[in-house]
């Protein structure tokens, strides 16, 4: 186990110098926001209507130490979820990283730096993508495919470049605000608001969301939907 760890954080490393040697060489522009490229791609707001399906999103780059209290509800209700993780904490947090893969839920990949991709190149767009799947890959086997952009920033370029890695860009209907709101009434009163079909719920690890966490999930179950990963409700 030792030797795998080592093993694990060496090749983590490794990856990393290389990609961050090249970010660090492209110059920062500005490029307008679209909704829709020129090629015709789009962003995703909502899963598919035709099933009751709905997904909780949990980005992350901090709050670390509610992820496994998450991961212990999500496995009492019987629940699936999408952890949307940044490339900085998931190489601070292999552990957690793996064991949120081996509790059954979906990896998506939030960009390496946490950057507004609305005002970086299309060489940086690429790279926070790309060092991220290619450090969530070797920490874990896992081969990514949903994007989150962060603070839901994206631009025209960004939809290109995350279709040519191969990734489908994920916005949300519903937002809890939690990382503005510490409050667990104002989290849970969002995320339950007019359920939909293929709602994407979009939250972060806090103290306040762990207080609503499960009563969201409940909710949902009550009201036949099923609670699962992005990809199936997409």
């Amino acid at each position: 186990m030792k030797n795998k760890k080592f093993f694990i954080h060496i090749v983590s490393n490794f990856v990393i110098i290389l990609v961050v040697g090249s970010i660090l060489l492209v110059s920062i522009s500005i490029d307008p926001t679209e909704f829709t490229s020129s090629e015709g791609y789009s962003a995703i707001y909502r899963g598919d209507p035709e099933n009751n399906n709905i997904s909780l999103m949990i980005n992350v780059y901090w709050g670390t130490e509610f992820v496994e209290p998450m991961l212990d509800i999500l496995e009492e209700k019987n629940a699936t979820a999408t952890f949307f993780v940044g490339g900085t904490w998931a190489n601070s947090n292999s552990d957690i990283l793996n064991q949120i893969y081996d509790n059954g839920h979906e990896l998506g990949n939030h960009g390496y730096y946490h950057k507004d991709h609305t005002r970086i190149t299309r060489e940086r767009n690429r790279e926070e993508i790309n060092i991220t799947h290619e450090l969530v890959k070797a920490l874990t086997t896992v081969e990514m495919d949903l994007f989150a952009p962060p603070s839901g920033a994206f631009s025209a370029t960004t939809l290109e470049v995350a279709e040519d890695l191969g990734y489908k860009t994920i916005m949300w209907s519903k937002d809890t605000i939690d990382w503005r709101d510490n409050d667990s009434n104002l989290v849970y009163n969002r995320a339950t608001n007019n359920p939909q079909n293929g709602d994407l719920i979009l939250m972060h690890p806090t103290e306040h969301t762990l207080n609503a966490f499960e009563d969201i999930i409940t909710f949902y179950q009550d009201n036949s939907f099923n609670v699962t990963t992005v990809s199936n409700t997409i």
